[in-house]
């Protein structure tokens, strides 16, 4: 078995998904990670532990770390609604307030915090620059700021000669091309969810902005998308 070990962010979307199957497929060893935020999507967890089987990761982990004690977020607040049925140019303008306040700074640092002790120095993470231009903490600025951080700011980036690299293969992908790289390596999407206002069941409810992107990635790529929408 491959001595190369990484750290994945793992939601149970499409875009993380992807990355996992980037991350095994270059050879790595995966430990997942997943986060118990307090997401009104919480349901997403039992669709990354489905991934993480499927794709045979060394470990899947799922730290708690209670966002909602902030709020900010329509994803973490029961005070703001998830917007629906908005257009692409829509949410390409400004921050939306599916915005969670650091949170992948957040993230990160927890997966830094793994990779150290597991001496991986590999981090990956399914961020993308194109579909949500409007998330400060999804571009290139914030993940090269990030990889500085981590390699000045841990034993293993300063004392032992290692350097911690943060991967982002999707951040320049369109959606179309993200699907199209899964399901060149054998993703099976069916597993996936990428819904913001999913039923209890897990049904993805077809018009928030999530689920409108990802619709969009399957038409253009001429493929039918295998999750399970309401009616």
């Amino acid at each position: 078995m491959s001595e190369k070990k990484a750290v994945v962010l793992l939601s149970g979307g499409l875009d993380s998904t992807t990355v996992a199957a980037v991350a095994k497929q270059q050879g790595f060893q995966v430990y997942a990670l997943s986060f118990d935020y307090g997401q009104k999507h919480k349901v997403e967890l039992e669709f990354a532990a489905r991934v993480a089987a499927a794709a045979g990761v060394v470990r899947h982990a799922v730290v708690q770390v209670d966002l909602r004690a902030f709020g900010g977020s329509a994803l973490t607040s029961s005070d703001t609604q998830v917007p629906k049925g908005r257009s692409v140019e829509e949410m390409g303008h400004g921050v939306p307030v599916t915005y969670v306040p650091a949170r992948n700074t957040v993230f990160l640092a927890l997966a830094l915090a793994w990779a150290e002790t597991l001496g991986a120095a590999n981090i990956f993470i399914g961020v993308n620059a194109l579909d949500y231009s409007g998330y400060p903490d999804c571009r290139p600025e914030f993940i090269e700021a990030f990889e500085k951080i981590a390699n000045l700011a841990t034993k293993m980036g300063t004392e032992d000669g290692k350097r911690i690299t943060i991967h982002t293969p999707l951040i320049a992908l369109t959606k179309k091309q993200i699907v199209e790289l899964g399901l060149s390596l054998g993703v099976d999407y069916g597993l996936t969810i990428t819904c913001y206002d999913p039923a209890d069941d897990g049904a993805a409810c077809g018009a928030c902005d999530a689920c409108l992107l990802r619709l969009k990635g399957f038409a253009e790529a001429g493929v039918a998308d295998p999750a399970r929408y309401r009616a």
